[in-house]
């Protein structure tokens, strides 16, 4: 048998797309296999989805929609409803939800809304209704976006994939796993006293992050000096830093974000202190550049990409009438950089 990542490919030899025969035989697994895959599928063994992932990457195997729709008598375009899409976070779980759509055979069309114009939401959602969709996914950053979905009117399966609220009984995987192995860090390094810089509270991501930080916080028996408000921008978390000023009780900043924290470490720069020696800084995300500030940020990455699969997923169940699967992906993992450091006695004033 094949090892794991290991597939046999023979090229076509007349010229035609490959088929999902093709990558079962590739693959060494039935057809069956494949086409569970491609539909989003989370009960395949690891191995044997590796070599169907190789198999489709080696052949190079794109599914053909016009004959797939001529056969089912249905669509296979998915509407992708979104806003904010220049924010990280919502920008790679779009592109996480095409990828799982084009490998199941769908293509995503991404609508953007701009949740300041009523009357744009109202234009964009009449535009969704005159397209032939086989679903639509609700990117759902915002309360404000969720209530404009929620009140609107679709004839086809409609699967909101926003981050819902923790709550006492469902915390999210950053709540329970991310923010504890990030405050474990900082305590270890001697860390007592913290500062949230938190993001803007009509998202349900900021108020988890917040949640997420005073439960870890709590249960370690560790002090909160307080928690400020952002906006997701490097410009707010620098403003709500700056203001603290003197008043800066804290040995650690735990940013809500990326940008956040840079933001941060400038205000920080420019009141006298030094990142790490002074004052440890953390983020979330993990966005591209976090490994090139000044210090390198310790941040929890957030594997967006998973959360857009794993939403397309659960549409494609809705779609075909399955109960979609509980997640299993694990979204954050801390990075250590060289922006936390053994925390001071005292913190230094200029």
């Amino acid at each position: 048998m094949a090892s794991p990542t290991t597939v046999d490919v023979s090229p076509r030899d007349d010229g035609k797309p490959a088929t999902i025969y093709d990558v079962a035989k590739a693959a060494g697994v039935s057809h069956q296999t494949v086409a569970r895959y491609l539909r989003g599928y989370q009960g395949i063994r690891p191995a044997t989805r590796e070599r169907v992932v190789a198999a489709l990457e080696e052949l190079d195997y794109r599914p053909n929609l016009t004959a797939r729709s001529l056969t089912t008598g249905r669509s296979h375009r998915i509407g992708a409803l979104t806003h904010e899409i220049d924010k990280h976070g919502p920008s790679n779980i779009a592109q996480g939800a095409a990828a799982a759509a084009r490998r199941a055979g769908y293509v995503l069309d991404i609508f953007t809304l701009d949740m300041g114009d009523p009357g744009s939401i109202r234009d964009t959602l009449d535009l969704l209704r005159q397209h032939d969709l086989a679903g639509i996914l609700a990117l759902t950053s915002t309360d404000e976006m969720s209530a404009a979905i929620e009140a609107a009117r679709f004839t086809v399966p409609v699967y909101l994939g926003g981050e819902p609220d923790d709550t006492a009984t469902e915390h999210s995987e950053l709540t329970g796993v991310g923010f504890p192995a990030l405050v474990d860090h900082l305590a270890e390094l001697g860390h007592s006293s913290f500062l949230h810089v938190a993001g803007p509270a009509t998202w349900p991501a900021a108020r988890n992050r917040t949640q997420a930080y005073q439960e870890a916080l709590a249960a370690r028996g560790l002090h909160s000096a307080g928690i400020v408000a952002g906006d997701w921008t490097a410009r707010s978390g620098h403003d709500a830093v700056a203001a603290l000023g003197p008043h800066l009780d804290a040995s650690a900043i735990v940013a809500a974000n990326d940008q956040m924290a840079l933001g941060a470490m400038l205000a920080l720069r420019r009141q006298g202190l030094d990142v790490p020696r002074d004052i440890s800084v953390t983020g979330v995300d993990d966005i591209p550049d976090a490994a090139y500030f000044a210090p390198p940020l310790t941040t929890l990455r957030i594997d967006f990409a998973a959360q857009g699969r794993d939403i397309v997923g659960a549409l494609l169940a809705q779609i075909d009438g399955r109960q979609p699967e509980r997640s299993v992906t694990p979204h954050s993992e801390l990075v250590v950089r060289e922006s936390t450091g053994r925390a001071r006695a005292d913190t230094p004033r200029p």
